[in-house]
């Protein structure tokens, strides 16, 4: 847990993400990453010394015929531990997308109605930052989906400003590779909720996650040199400030 804090502590600096006085929300899907998000930000924000408050949003996607619907209790029970305040939002997504419109290809969607209802809710509640659970892995994926899939060079951003809602994404987990977010997870027993979605597994980025794995067995250091690339071309927003220590390649491989 100490190197997630020093790790998540370094890509808030590197990007400004954390300002005086923010109320910044997270994302929590009940997965690994954003649960891991939601520890590190509730930790970082006993000592760091910019103050912000930190506020759990879980949105429910209801749940398509023959899926169980999901406990959140477990995250609830965390957030009181963790003294930061917890909502569910309801909403009948998962239904909406595979049983009334049967997409075959539902992500893109899914993606938009669930930033869409997520969005309108911190927008009622006056909150304007929102942190996502995107990790180093997540990126590095995202960049080769852009090239293998799309032919160009992209990826999403560390920090991102929403014009249409005013709202600002942030991403501060991108210096933790996906098994130090796995393995600490696991060590802490944190209540990770299992994703239920019928398309799990069954995606693009799940090949490219599939094809990287080959890749870095072939070539070591594939993906912090990718990385790498990102901060160093720079992709629009990656390049962080230059008075601060970027993530050496060993840091994000662990």
């Amino acid at each position: 847990m100490d190197k997630i804090l020093s790790l998540t502590r370094r890509c808030v600096e590197d990007y400004n993400m954390i300002a005086p006085g923010d109320r910044i929300a997270v994302g929590v899907s009940g997965g690994k990453d954003s649960l891991m998000l939601l520890m590190a930000l509730a930790r970082l924000r006993e000592f760091y010394p910019v103050p912000f408050t930190v506020e759990a949003f879980t949105l429910d996607m209801g749940h398509a015929d023959g899926v169980e619907p999901l406990d959140f209790s477990p995250i609830a029970a965390l957030c009181r531990e963790l003294d930061v305040p917890y909502t569910i939002l309801n909403s009948e997504i998962q239904h909406i997308i595979f049983d009334l419109r049967k997409e075959k290809n539902p992500c893109s969607m899914c993606a938009k109605m669930r930033r869409g209802a997520l969005h309108a809710a911190l927008q009622e509640r006056g909150i304007s930052k929102i942190a996502l659970g995107h990790h180093y892995d997540d990126a590095v994926e995202t960049f080769f989906m852009s090239l293998i899939f799309e032919g160009r060079l992209s990826c999403f951003q560390p920090v991102t400003f929403l014009d249409r809602t005013g709202i600002t994404q942030v991403r501060p987990l991108l210096y933790c590779g996906e098994n130090l977010i796995r393995n600490t997870a696991r060590r802490l027993e944190l209540p990770v909720v299992e994703n239920r979605c019928p398309a799990d597994g069954n995606t693009k980025r799940q090949e490219i996650k599939e094809l990287i794995y080959e890749l870095q067995g072939r070539y070591p250091g594939l993906k912090a040199r990718a990385f790498g690339a990102m901060q160093r071309l720079p992709l629009p927003e990656w390049g962080p400030a230059e008075h601060r220590r970027r993530p050496l390649p060993e840091e994000l491989e662990e």
